[in-house]
């Protein structure tokens, strides 16, 4: 008899922005699918997700992959669902309408490597500031690819657990990073970014190091974090039509309001028209603009107009779930056929 680790994840009530909390479960010859691995529950009443006179919450399987920083290990991301079965109200994941799976999202998530001793990224001096940003994305080299040791472990842990990420880069600001996920479905997209984001955490403690979600870690010249949403759709990836496209992302001009809510908490610190963003209150497209609010990528030009679309301001620590919730039903209720 094999006894396995199984590391229950879910979202907690926190607001504006929910965190991850785990606990593990430790069964019997598990298979290692998601269908067999049991409903749990947890104190609700401590995740802010519950009173404390009636505070059991279930905790429904939702994805499985292998853990690879534990022997016998799975990572089980989970929805958090009332005592009767029903979605929690903090479960974003219930909220798509995407049953078929016809909605490919691919994240780009940014974030920073935070030092706990300076309260400031890693790299940064105590006091004062590195050079200005310009040679730290996409760099290499000593003062200026700072914390690589923590990505490149964060990236063997996925691509061990068979999460799809599909590249990483140094970002613009010291200390900022980015990774990449795809999957087809956006309950598969949200539920792999979740895990990644939790490998991330699991892996900064190993380094004394934590990690900063937020989209504006430092102020002033400085770029935001961002988790640009690339979407498509059986329409957006075989209509050969530009007509079709101008009519999806004009479907998001009177809906501004209805995204940025589940963008991401102080996005308005982040979307101010400056670093590589569109104003908050605005709402612009365009062919491999990426100051808009929605970039058509170049490569779906040039493949005649048959691919997908990014949309730009969803911040570094929006709910992967939201925001892909939002698209669908943005997209859906445009009601564009090809």
């Amino acid at each position: 008899m094999t006894k396995h680790k199984l590391e229950y994840i879910w979202l907690d009530g926190y607001q504006p922005t929910q965190s991850l909390r785990s606990k593990t479960k430790v069964v019997s010859d598990f298979s290692g699918k998601v269908e067999d691995a049991p409903m749990w529950c947890f104190d609700g009443s401590s995740t802010e997700q519950a009173p404390g006179g009636s505070s059991d919450c279930l905790l429904k399987p939702v994805a499985c992959f292998p853990d690879p920083g534990r022997k016998n290990g799975f990572l089980v991301m989970t929805e958090v669902m009332n005592p009767d079965g029903t979605p929690h109200r903090t479960n974003g994941r219930a909220t798509i309408d995407d049953d078929d799976d016809d909605f490919w999202f691919g994240f780009e998530q940014e974030y920073t490597i935070w030092n706990p001793d300076t309260d400031r990224p890693i790299g940064f001096p105590a006091e004062g500031f590195p050079a200005p940003q310009g040679p730290y994305y996409c760099s290499v080299g000593t003062g200026k690819a700072v914390g690589r040791e923590i990505v490149e472990q964060h990236l063997d842990l996925c691509l061990d657990a068979g999460i799809n990420v599909e590249g990483i880069n140094a970002e613009v600001m010291m200390g900022q990073w980015e990774f990449q996920v795809f999957a087809k479905g956006a309950g598969s997209a949200g539920d792999q970014v979740w895990l990644a984001r939790y490998l991330l955490e699991r892996v900064a403690e190993d380094h004394a190091m934590a990690i900063n979600w937020h989209c504006k870690p430092v102020k002033g010249d400085w770029n935001g974090s961002g988790m640009h949403a690339n979407f498509s759709n059986s329409l957006l990836r075989t209509c050969g039509s530009k007509d079709v496209y101008e009519q999806v992302c004009q479907a998001f001009q009177p809906r501004i309001k209805e995204h940025i809510d589940v963008y991401g908490a102080d996005n308005d610190q982040r979307l101010t028209g400056l670093h590589e963003t569109q104003s908050i209150d605005k709402f612009s497209y365009g062919v491999s603009d990426r100051g808009a609010s929605i970039r058509i990528p170049i490569a779906t030009v040039e493949s005649g107009w048959k691919g997908w679309l990014e949309d730009r301001r969803p911040a570094s620590n929006a709910d992967p779930y939201m925001v892909a919730s939002a698209i669908i039903a943005t997209v859906k209720g445009a009601g564009v056929t090809a």
